[in-house]
């Protein structure tokens, strides 16, 4: 490949001073930046050639690179063909491929073509000439690069006439520029775990990588060298077998394809339906399927084919395949296993095995399931539900003898009321009495225990007695008589029972039952 114009120049100026201005390498060498004994191997070559002060007028940069270096390659001919640059630009988006490989494939079929330097040379001056979008180095199947657009999509509601902005969700492939655009209702984790999803099936299959911005659906505290993530992004990207690296903080070349890609998606997405008005979700994103359609089938204007037919020549082989079941949107949280071996999720309880008492548990909630894991292992699964202030119990869980667990018996319960007084052990008796398992009653009561150490034993006595006298069984019951100071009031008389009188006519109670 021909010298660059400054470096020759620098060679024609070495050359005059010291064969015209008589000075040493060293010299010419220290004036135009050669080294020395890159100044005198080119005197040495001239003297050899025959070349003085002043050079030939006819000599332009070509010619005295021929003279002192030898002749160039030869132009392409029918015996030494172009190689085909767009066809070796592709083959090198697939895994593995080099351009040594494609340089033997080329020599193979063409004995007498160019050689590996002209070859390699050649390519990248070819590939510098590309837009910036194809110039990058991407495998095949192994990028996919997501974010959200910055412009929005107005939704109307047809009953209001209300206008709310809906979000666009963007996905490029790195090969092959292949993309997926969805209107979300936010940027939430759900939206964002759910577009994943959507993408990954538009696609049939899922890449090695993933490669999201910063957002807090998918990173929970960007750093240039550790982020974390967030729980459930993560658990999408184990199910479906990628790895997530985020782009860096600050570093806006890490997703140049999905900034260049979010661009040309409000280009020809969101500009091409701006006179269109919507009003649903699934009205939008049926014209924007059709949008990426048009956009995904578009030519390339530098390159042949367009997004779709490079995706199903290089992407499309390399993606891992979907797993049977598609991933479900859980989120998770950390909860203790209480002294009633269960733990608590959204007011409702959950037992789990009754030996991990007092362990720190992870608990995943999907739409259908509560799972337990403790320590990375799942230790229960029940189904999820929505009974506020009951228990799901399993009775591979329970010990065998309730009594016995950990010293927390009924009996201890009852007795360590009655401590406090008469009213507070048969209202804690009460409560384990009107549970289906006693050992669903030890958190009330443990509670109220807590109750009578803040506000002292004549207080809770006074609220126990209230609450039996009302039928009032719960700790939540004790906590509003405390807060209201209603301990300190009379306790309410029994209605008085009227008496009836003795007649053939009148039906008494005894007639209903």
């Amino acid at each position: 490949m021909p010298r660059p114009r400054a470096a020759m120049r620098k060679i024609r100026e070495a050359l005059r001073l010291c064969l015209a201005e008589g000075l040493s390498p060293r010299q010419a060498g220290i004036a135009t930046g050669l080294p020395r004994t890159t100044v005198r191997r080119y005197v040495e070559r001239a003297a050899e050639v025959g070349l003085g002060w002043p050079l030939p007028p006819d000599l332009d940069d070509r010619a005295l690179e021929e003279r002192l270096y030898g002749r160039a390659a030869p132009p392409p001919s029918e015996q030494r063909p172009m190689p085909d640059w767009p066809l070796v630009h592709r083959e090198l988006r697939r895994k593995s491929v080099t351009l040594a490989l494609t340089w033997a494939e080329y020599r193979a079929g063409c004995p007498d073509g160019f050689g590996y330097t002209w070859f390699t040379q050649h390519y990248r001056a070819w590939a510098g000439r590309l837009d910036v979008v194809l110039r990058q180095d991407h495998r095949a199947g192994e990028k996919l690069f997501l974010d959200f657009a910055g412009q929005t999509i107005p939704i109307v509601d047809a009953l209001t006439g209300e206008v709310w902005q809906a979000q666009l969700f963007v996905a490029v492939l790195g090969a092959s520029n292949y993309t997926y655009a969805e209107a979300t209702v936010s940027q939430a984790e759900l939206c964002w775990t759910a577009a994943h999803v959507n993408a990954f099936e538009f696609m049939v299959g899922a890449p090695a990588i993933l490669v999201p911005d910063n957002l807090k659906a998918g990173v929970t505290r960007p750093h240039r060298y550790e982020p974390d993530l967030n729980a459930a992004y993560a658990e999408l990207a184990a199910h479906y077998g990628c790895a997530i690296i985020p782009a860096r903080p600050y570093k806006p070349r890490d997703k140049a394809k999905v900034e260049t890609g979010v661009l040309i998606a409000e280009r020809w997405i969101l500009a091409a339906l701006r006179n269109r008005t919507f009003f649903s979700l699934a009205e939008a994103n049926r014209a924007i399927r059709e949008r990426v359609a048009w956009l995904n089938n578009r030519p390339f204007k530098k390159l042949e084919g367009s997004r779709a037919s490079l995706f199903a020549e290089l992407d499309r082989p390399a993606l891992r395949p979907l797993p049977p079941v598609p991933y479900e949107y859980a989120t998770w949280k950390r909860a203790t296993v209480s002294i009633d071996y269960h733990v608590e999720y959204e007011r409702h309880y959950y037992s789990v095995p009754y030996a991990l008492v007092g362990e720190r548990a992870d608990v995943r909630a999907s739409a259908r399931t509560i799972e337990v894991f403790v320590r990375g292992r799942r230790v229960a699964s029940h189904l999820r539900s929505s009974v506020v202030g009951r228990h799901t119990t399993e009775s591979a869980h329970m010990p065998e003898s309730h009594r016995r667990h950990l010293e927390w018996t009924p009996g201890r319960l009852v007795a360590w009321g009655e401590q406090t007084g008469p009213a507070t052990g048969a209202l804690v008796a009460a409560i384990l009495r009107s549970r289906p398992h006693p050992e669903q009653g030890f958190r009330s009561c443990l509670g109220i225990f807590r109750l009578g150490r803040r506000h002292g034993p004549v207080r809770i006595e006074a609220a126990c007695a209230r609450a039996l006298a009302v039928g009032a069984l719960s700790y939540r019951s004790i906590d509003s008589i405390l807060r209201a100071g209603l301990d300190r009031a009379p306790l309410p008389e029994p209605a008085p029972v009227r008496a009836t009188r003795d007649h053939p006519n009148v039906r008494g109670p005894g007639y209903y039952e």
